[in-house]
């Protein structure tokens, strides 16, 4: 019977050599050597050279390609045509729009052995102002290597997926406005889908959402285009029905019916029934203030005549009375009785006088 150790030669002087480890030794580096080898190269240099500001870290975004044309420049007139209508990075402007903007300057351009992208990538840096400008100059040195890499990085620093669901969500919302006719009503909705060209509808989505936000009136002549029903044609051919009937303009003296929900109408209603209400109440007050209003009676100034000798004034004031007091007495009495209004001189009399 053969064992293992069988295999082996019967020699008590056979040695096992034992297996020698064959991965590499670390490299191991002294600490204190390691400094001096980092401190040797700054102790040749002089105090100004190690306070200098770094250079590192200042280079350009976009890595250019190498061009191997010879004689190969970019004239002056061509940058100011790009920096005529610059993208500034506000709300309102659209980055897709840009970008088709400077491709069509720019596939104009055709040099000898020199790429298109090249070209672009250039020339777009120049083609930025404000906020859009700053950003660019953030971006990590030599982070863009193509012209794809440069349009991917700024539709998403300017056209964020918030602003995509905000613009997706319109469009799925669109109704046509109070008086707004059936060609500007579709203009309106291809440009809403222009300003989110990523939005994802189809075509069948969107003839859908443009027939259901018309008016009653334009879907019943819309249909009436379609020969009786629009469900009934192609995508393709609504498509062709819509775009050719945008082009009969509709004079803006006649009125445009507009959808109105019953709801609406109710309030509108309500609300001039209060106005008439209103209208009689006010009335009514009028002419209740104006009742009340007395005109003021005219009052007759009395002359003030003398009783005695009908000199122009009051009777305590005549010169006869000294020498005839019984007499005016006498006079006065009669008088009161003829005019009544007397009476109240009487009551106003001097001392000394006695009223009648």
């Amino acid at each position: 019977m053969r064992t293992r150790n069988s295999n082996f030669l019967n020699n008590s002087n056979v040695t096992i050599r034992r297996r020698q480890n064959r991965g590499r030794a670390p490299n191991i580096v002294d600490p204190e050597l390691r400094t001096i080898v980092e401190v040797a190269p700054m102790a040749e240099r002089t105090m100004e050279e190690l306070l200098r500001a770094p250079t590192e870290g200042y280079g350009e975004a976009i890595v250019l390609p190498k061009i191997n044309a010879d004689h190969f420049e970019i004239k002056t007139n061509l940058l100011q045509l790009v920096q005529a209508s610059p993208f500034h990075g506000y709300e309102r402007e659209n980055p897709h729009a840009h970008i088709n903007g400077f491709k069509r300057i720019t596939s104009t351009l055709r040099f000898r052995d020199v790429l298109n992208d090249v070209i672009k990538l250039m020339m777009f840096p120049y083609s930025l102002e404000g906020a859009a400008k700053v950003w660019y100059e953030k971006e990590p040195p030599n982070s863009i290597l193509t012209w794809e890499d440069l349009v991917t990085k700024f539709v998403n620093q300017f056209f964020p997926p918030s602003k995509t669901t905000h613009l997706k969500n319109e469009i799925s919302r669109f109704t046509q406005k109070f008086e707004e006719t059936f060609s500007e009503a579709w203009e309106r909705f291809k440009e809403m889908l222009r300003a989110c060209p990523h939005h994802g509808f189809t075509e069948l989505t969107q003839v859908d959402t443009f027939y259901n936000g018309l008016n009653e009136n334009d879907q019943d002549s819309l249909n009436a285009a379609a020969g009786g029903n629009l469900l009934s044609k192609t995508t393709r051919e609504a498509l062709n029905i819509i775009e050719n009937k945008s082009k009969v303009r509709y004079s803006r003296n006649k009125s445009n019916v507009s959808r109105m929900n019953k709801t609406s109408r109710k309030s509108v209603s309500k609300t001039d029934e209060r106005i008439d209400k209103l209208a009689d109440q006010l009335s009514t007050l009028v002419e209740i203030v104006s009742k009340k209003v007395v005109t003021p009676a005219s009052v007759k100034v009395v002359e003030e005549i003398c009783v005695t000798c009908s000199g122009p004034h009051v009777w305590y004031n005549c010169p006869n009375t000294d020498n005839n007091q019984s007499s005016v007495c006498a006079a006065t009495s009669t008088y009161n009785q003829v005019n009544p209004l007397n009476r109240v001189s009487n009551q106003m009399a001097p001392p000394g006088f006695a009223p009648v």
